[in-house]
């Protein structure tokens, strides 16, 4: 095992880990990587310039809710996508309001879900959803039947390329976006 003795030593190795992971990995995981102590501000640095190494190319290093993961440019997947054979899955209008209205109101019940969009909700939407694993039961509402609480996980973070439901858009911004796809021809 080679020694380390300067930044851009540990930046390759973080480069590696990184580069290999199959799932972001949180800054505990990295830390594991090397024998120093490193604090977290030490090692956020060293992936800050991580990130600038890379920043002219087609790939990216990105903090997510989960942890760091290199992936591609948002500006590069209509190229990529010709590459693949599957199309990705497409979803209901009911599914895509109700994950809306989870990310934006969680915790929530069923009922609160069915309250905000006036009809009744298929479990069949909230086990798409669970399967995706989007969301996820976070507890029960003390109220008669204890219905489950729903709410967005890390991986719907991780996902959709965000660190936390703070980047989610303004919901103004999504109300506009469901307007013009409902104007839109089939």
């Amino acid at each position: 095992m080679p020694t380390l003795y300067t930044p851009d030593d540990y930046k390759r190795v973080l480069e590696a880990a990184l580069l290999a992971a199959s799932e972001p990995l949180p800054l505990a995981e990295l830390k594991r990587l090397f024998d120093d102590d490193f604090d977290d501000d030490t090692l956020r640095s060293l992936l800050s310039d991580l990130r600038g190494d890379w920043s002219q190319r087609g790939v990216e290093l990105a903090q997510l809710a989960s942890g760091w993961r290199f992936q591609t440019r948002p500006e590069f997947q209509p190229y990529l996508d010709r590459l693949k054979n599957e199309k990705a899955p497409k979803y209901s209008r009911a599914v895509m309001e109700t994950l809306a209205i989870i990310a934006y109101r969680q915790p929530v019940t069923r009922g609160d879900i069915e309250e905000i969009r006036g009809v009744a909700v298929s479990p069949n939407i909230l086990k798409t959803l669970e399967a995706r694993d989007w969301i996820d039961a976070v507890g029960h509402r003390d109220a008669p039947g204890r219905p489950a609480l729903y709410a967005t996980t890390r991986k719907f973070l991780d996902d959709l390329g965000l660190r936390s439901l703070a980047e989610l858009p303004p919901l103004t911004d999504v109300t506009q976006v469901m307007e013009i796809a409902d104007a839109s021809p089939p």
